[in-house]
């Protein structure tokens, strides 16, 4: 372990509180700014006159864009004081997604997405960054449970939330609303999160390019990527097809979707607090494995499901939410003090695209893996639970090989 870094700063508990409420409020609007679309799919078809595939590029343009802003960033993020810099970013997709709410054509809500991409697809590496600067390693794994809080509820709430919105409003609802709150959460952070600027004196004038060339010359660096990279890609190899199996292969009709993602959301609401404070009090990593490892009975489960009842379909996959979103909470803590204080900024959102390339390549991998048989039924998903469960087991090997900055 090293010596604190001069990145961090002194808040009391309350303050430091209201910071992480912000934090969550700000993760909890750009993932589900993303999650939303998907069951957007019906109406924005229809009300454009585009095929599947057209809706297929709306939903992964903003995945590649922000891919994309993650390397761009990378170039610049240590460079400026980061309240600023988050909340300018914060900013600019509040008005991307008021965009996409106005669009009146395909093409312009393709160039909203796009926008919204870029402005957002840093701002988790932001967030973890300034929790990382903020607060101490010793209760980091309690800070990243409220982060974590949110991106889960977020991830497993967007889908029923949008078929909701979808059955009782139109398309443009989600978008206006989620303006709105991101409005409201900008001004807020701007009296909330405090001034972060002793990572620029660690720095000194090293340039963008050299920022980059020495995080990636850190083998402890390269160690965290390649644990992030394993960690999402175990995840979602089965996440982007729970849906589709439940309702093909398990016999779920669409008014029993919202309720598995609805008892998860639920549950991981209330298990991210307790396995972020048992991460602090009984050590990141040891919390990891056992997350991870109890983690391996659900991510076989959930593709053999065929044929159950919905009772021990739920609490299969509530469980499924509880524990592979909730080995992200020890997994991001650990991750985040992985990074040098000093370019920790380029090293989070360097990590960030990792992360996004492997959502991207794991679904892909998942789609290339699942076939359909004569009677339209899902076949070989049982294979993308072995690829899960193998990436899982490989990424808590490398965790035990990284070396952690206070």
């Amino acid at each position: 372990m090293n010596s604190p870094t001069a990145c961090q700063v002194t808040m009391t508990p309350q303050r430091e509180w209201a910071l992480l409420l912000i934090l969550a409020g700000i993760q909890f609007t750009h993932i589900l700014d993303f999650m939303i679309m998907m069951p957007l799919g019906p109406q924005l078809t229809q009300a454009f006159a585009i095929s599947d595939a057209k809706f297929g590029l709306l939903v992964s343009a903003y995945t590649f864009a922000a891919g994309a802003s993650g390397l761009l960033a990378s170039l610049y993020i240590d460079r400026f004081e980061r309240r600023r810099l988050l909340l300018i970013l914060y900013v600019l997709f509040t008005v991307a997604t008021l965009a996409c709410g106005l669009a009146p054509t395909y093409e312009t809500l393709m160039s909203a997405r796009i926008a919204a991409g870029l402005f957002g697809g840093i701002l988790s590496a932001m967030i973890q960054t300034i929790v990382a600067d903020v607060v101490p390693f010793a209760r980091r794994g309690k800070a990243m449970g409220v982060i974590m809080t949110s991106f889960s509820v977020s991830t497993v709430m967007g889908v029923p939330l949008g078929l909701y919105v979808a059955a009782n409003s139109d398309w443009h609802t989600p978008f206006f609303g989620i303006a709105g709150i991101s409005f409201v959460l900008a001004v807020a952070g701007w009296y909330v999160i405090p001034t972060l600027q002793g990572h620029l004196h660690a720095r000194g004038e090293t340039g963008p390019l050299q920022g980059i060339a020495q995080v990636l010359r850190d083998s402890n660096h390269l160690r965290a990527f390649l644990f992030s990279f394993c960690m999402i890609f175990a995840g979602f190899s089965i996440i982007p097809y729970i849906t589709i199996y439940m309702q093909i292969n398990a016999g779920l009709t669409p008014s029993d979707i919202p309720v598995i993602y609805l008892a998860g959301g639920a549950a991981t609401l209330f298990s991210a607090q307790i396995i972020g404070k048992l991460s602090d009090r009984i050590g990141k990593l040891k919390m990891l494995q056992i997350i991870a490892g109890v983690a391996v009975l659900p991510m076989a489960l959930i593709t053999v499901t065929a044929g159950l009842s919905m009772t021990v379909i739920l609490v299969i996959t509530t469980f499924f939410f509880v524990f592979v979103s909730g080995r992200m909470i020890p997994g991001m803590a650990l991750v985040s003090a992985a990074g040098n204080p000093k370019n920790r900024g380029t090293f989070m959102t360097l990590n960030s695209s990792m992360q996004s390339a492997a959502m991207g390549l794991a679904a892909l991998v998942g789609g290339m893996v699942i076939s359909r048989n004569a009677e339209g039924l899902i076949e070989n998903f049982w294979i993308c639970s072995v690829i899960a469960i193998s990436f899982n087991l490989t990424a808590l090997l490398i965790a035990k090989r990284l070396k952690v900055y206070q």
